[in-house]
C-alpha cells in the first residue's frame, strides 16, 4: 500500500483577501515556508503568482496551503489557486477591514460552492481595539447568509505570533469536518505549474479533483491530445506510489516536454473522454445589471483555465439572479457536468458571475422551451439520476464510452449505478444500457410487426431473424430477442410463439409439386425458377413456398440457384461416407452419384462446408 493511502487525507486550504493584507507572513509564520518564489514578489514585496505550503498537524493530518496573490491584476491567478481547495481562510487586516479585493475573493468563493473555512484577522498588533471591533463587524456582515456565515474569526499578528495556535486549532477543526466523497469521477489534474528538473525532466503540479494517479499509468494532456507516462508521483516532497483525489500532487511526466504543457491544461488517464467547446449551465449573477439580453463576450475561469466565452442567457427570470445558459468557448476544454466556473467581464475586468456546468454536451437542435425543461431536470440530478436521463433521451441506448464521455464518471461506477437502477438493463457482451421502457416498447413493435406477418403469410413457419430485428443494430436485436417468451426462434426463423403455420389446400398442391419436382430430378435438379413457375402463377407465393420447405429439411439449398431434395442429399452423404478416409478425385465422385461436373462440383463445396468432406489439392 502507498504512504498517501497510509496517512490521514490531506486537507488543501486557500487563502483568500485583498492585497497586502497578511496572507503570505501568515503562511510563513506558520510553515517556515515563503511561499514568494518569484524575484519580482520579492523585490516589490507582493505575491504575483500562486505559491505553495505544507503543515503537518498535531493530529497527523497535513494541510496543503494555497497562497493566492490579492492584488486585482491577478485575479486569474488567484482563480488558479482556488481551483480544487477545500476550506479557505479569509484574510483581512485588521487595521484596513474590508476591501474591494476582500469582497471579490469571498464572492468567488461562495460561487465556486465552498463550504468550509473560517476568518483570520491580521495585523492586530498594527490597530487599535475600536479598529479590530469595526473590522469584525464588517466581515461578519460581508459573511451573511454565505458558508462563512458565523464562521470563527480567529486574530493573529504574523509578526509577534500571537493568534497563530488558534489558527492550528481551526485548521484542525477543518480537517477532521465531514467531506465529500469522491463521486467516482475520471482522474483530473487541473495543472498550475509545468516546469524541468536537469535529472528528472518534466513536472507538473496541481491539486487532483477525482480518483487516483499512479507510477506507469499512461497519460493524456487535454485539449492537445499529447500522451505521456507517469514516472513518479511527490506529495508535499514525499515520493508516492497513489496519487488520490484532494492532494497537492507534483507529477514527473515521460515523453511530455515542459513546453509542450500549459497552465490550465488538464492530465487524465487514457480514457475516452472529449474536450468540448458548447456547454449548458446555470448561471448567478452577482449584479443583475450583469445578465446580457443577448450574446456577450466574457472569460470563463475553470480549474486552472481561462478562456474567452460567449455566453447567451436562455431565458432571463422575472425575479432572482439565476439563469439558464449556454456558453461557446473560444477554445476546446475538458469539462464535465457538476464543475464549477466563474465569469468575469473583460474590460473593466470585474468578477461577474459563477455557475455550474449542467451538460458538457448539449444537444443542439432542441427548441429553447425543450431545453429549458431539460436543463431544470438536470439541474436537480445527482449523478445516478444523470445517467438515466440521458439512456432515456438516446433512441437506441448508450454505451459505458458514451456515458464516461457525457459524464465523466470511471466505468465501474457508471456500470454499478446501471446495476441498480430497476429501469436500466446493461447489455454485458456489448457494453450498452438500454430502458427497460425502451425493450417493452420495442418487443411490442416486433410483437405487432409478426403479426402482421403471419397474417399475411399463414403458410410459412416464420420469418427470416434478419428481416425480424426491424432494422435494429445486431447487440440491439439480440436484447430484444432474449429470453423473450412471446416468440419462438428456431434455427434463423422467428415466429410468434403459439404461431402455427397453416396451408390452404391450393398451396398444399404447389407445395408438392416443388417437392415432388425437386425429388424426381434426383442429382440433376432444375433452375428453381423453372420449378416454381410450374407450382403456381404467383412467383412471391411460389418463392415463400419454397422457403417454406427449405426450412422444413425437406429441401437444401447449395447454392444461390441450385436445390436437391434432402432424399437425394442423404444418398449422396451415404456415398461418401461408405467411404470414410478414403481420398478421391472429383471424376470418381461423378462416378458414384451420377452427376455431371455442374452438379458435382457445387455438391463438393456444400459438403466441404457441412465438414462432410475435405479438399486437399485435387482430391
Amino acid at each position: 500500500m502507498s504512504d498517501s493511502m497510509n496517512r490521514p487525507p490531506g486537507l488543501i486550504v486557500g487563502t483568500a483577501g485583498h492585497i497586502d493584507h497578511g496572507k503570505t507572513s501568515l503562511i510563513g509564520s506558520l510553515t517556515g515556508i515563503d511561499t514568494d518564489r518569484l524575484a519580482e514578489e520579492k523585490r516589490r514585496g507582493i505575491s504575483i503568482d500562486l505559491g505553495f505550503a505544507h503543515l503537518a498537524l498535531p493530529n497527523g493530518v497535513t494541510v496543503g496551503f494555497v497562497d493566492v496573490p490579492g492584488h486585482e491584476r491577478f485575479i486569474k491567478n488567484m482563480l488558479a489557486g482556488a481551483a480544487g481547495i477545500e476550506a479557505v481562510m479569509l484574510i483581512v487586516a485588521a487595521d484596513e477591514s474590508v476591501m474591494p479585493q476582500t469582497r471579490e475573493h469571498f464572492e468567488i468563493c461562495r460561487l465556486l460552492d465552498l463550504k468550509h473555512g473560517f476568518v483570520v484577522l491580521t495585523k492586530i498588533d498594527l490597530a487599535s481595539p475600536e479598529q479590530i471591533g469595526v473590522t469584525c463587524e464588517d466581515v461578519q456582515t460581508l459573511c451573511v447568509g454565505s458558508f462563512l456565515d458565523g464562521a470563527p474569526i480567529v486574530q493573529v499578528s504574523s509578526k509577534t505570533g500571537q493568534g497563530l495556535a488558534a489558527v492550528v486549532q481551526q485548521l484542525q477543526r477543518l480537517a477532521g469536518a465531514p467531506r465529500v466523497a469522491d463521486t467516482g469521477l475520471v482522474p483530473r489534474l487541473p495543472i498550475d505549474r509545468s516546469f524541468s528538473i536537469n535529472g528528472f525532466g518534466t513536472v507538473v503540479t496541481g491539486t487532483l479533483w477525482s480518483g487516483f494517479l499512479r507510477p506507469g499509468d499512461d497519460v493524456l494532456l487535454h485539449p492537445s491530445q499529447k500522451q505521456g507516462r507517469i514516472r513518479g508521483i511527490q506529495v508535499h516532497g514525499v515520493q508516492v506510489e497513489t496519487g488520490s483525489a484532494g492532494q497537492r500532487t507534483a507529477i514527473n511526466l515521460a515523453g511530455l516536454d515542459s513546453s509542450d504543457i500549459c497552465r490550465g491544461d488538464v492530465l487524465t488517464p487514457v480514457e475516452k473522454v472529449e474536450n468540448t467547446q458548447t456547454i449548458d449551465a446555470w448561471i448567478e449573477w452577482l449584479d443583475r445589471s450583469e445578465m446580457p439580453a443577448g450574446k456577450r463576450e466574457f472569460l470563463f475561469h475553470l480549474g486552472t483555465a481561462e478562456l474567452p466565452a460567449s455566453v447567451k442567457v436562455l431565458q432571463r427570470p422575472a425575479e432572482g439572479l439565476r439563469a439558464f445558459a449556454r456558453l461557446w468557448l473560444a477554445e476546446p476544454a475538458l469539462i464535465f457536468p457538476g464543475d464549477r466556473f466563474i465569469l468575469r467581464r473583460p474590460s473593466p475586468a470585474r468578477t461577474v458571475a459563477g455557475g455550474q456546468v449542467l451538460d458538457a454536451f448539449p444537444p443542439i437542435r432542441l427548441n429553447r422551451a425543450k431545453t429549458l425543461s431539460r436543463l431544470a431536470t438536470f439541474a436537480s440530478a445527482n449523478p445516478d439520476a444523470r445517467v438515466e436521463l440521458l439512456v432515456e433521451e438516446s433512441a437506441t441506448g448508450l454505451t459505458l464510452s458514451d456515458l464516461l464521455r457525457l459524464t465523466g464518471l470511471e466505468r465501474t461506477r457508471i456500470k454499478d449505478c446501471v446495476l441498480a437502477n430497476p429501469h436500466l438493463l446493461f447489455v454485458e457482451q456489448s457494453d450498452l444500457i438500454v430502458t427497460k421502457t425502451w425493450l417493452g416498447e420495442a418487443r411490442k413493435r416486433l410483437l405487432d410487426w409478426l403479426a402482421d406477418f403471419h397474417r399475411d403469410n399463414p403458410s410459412q413457419a416464420g420469418t427470416p431473424l434478419s428481416q425480424a430485428r426491424l432494422d435494429l443494430r445486431p447487440e440491439l436485436a439480440s436484447v430484444v430477442f432474449d429470453r423473450f417468451s412471446a416468440i419462438r426462434v428456431q434455427s434463423d426463423l422467428v415466429s410468434l410463439a403459439n404461431h402455427k403455420a397453416v396451408v390452404s389446400e391450393l398451396d398444399q398442391h404447389a407445395l408438392a409439386v416443388i417437392e415432388s419436382a425437386l425429388r424426381a430430378a434426383g442429382c440433376h435438379p432444375p433452375a428453381v425458377n423453372e420449378v416454381l413457375r410450374t407450382a403456381s402463377p404467383d412467383p412471391k407465393k411460389a418463392r415463400g413456398l419454397l422457403e417454406s420447405l427449405i426450412k422444413s429439411k425437406k429441401l437444401v439449398r447449395i447454392s444461390e440457384d441450385l436445390v436437391f431434395h434432402s432424399d437425394v442429399i442423404q444418398r449422396v452423404r451415404n456415398a461418401v461416407l461408405s467411404r470414410k478416409g478414403r481420398r478421391f478425385s472429383v471424376p470418381e465422385f461423378k462416378e458414384w452419384t451420377q452427376m455431371s461436373r455442374k452438379y458435382a462440383i457445387p455438391m463438393l463445396e456444400y459438403l466441404d462446408r457441412e465438414r462432410v468432406t475435405r479438399r486437399d489439392g485435387d482430391m
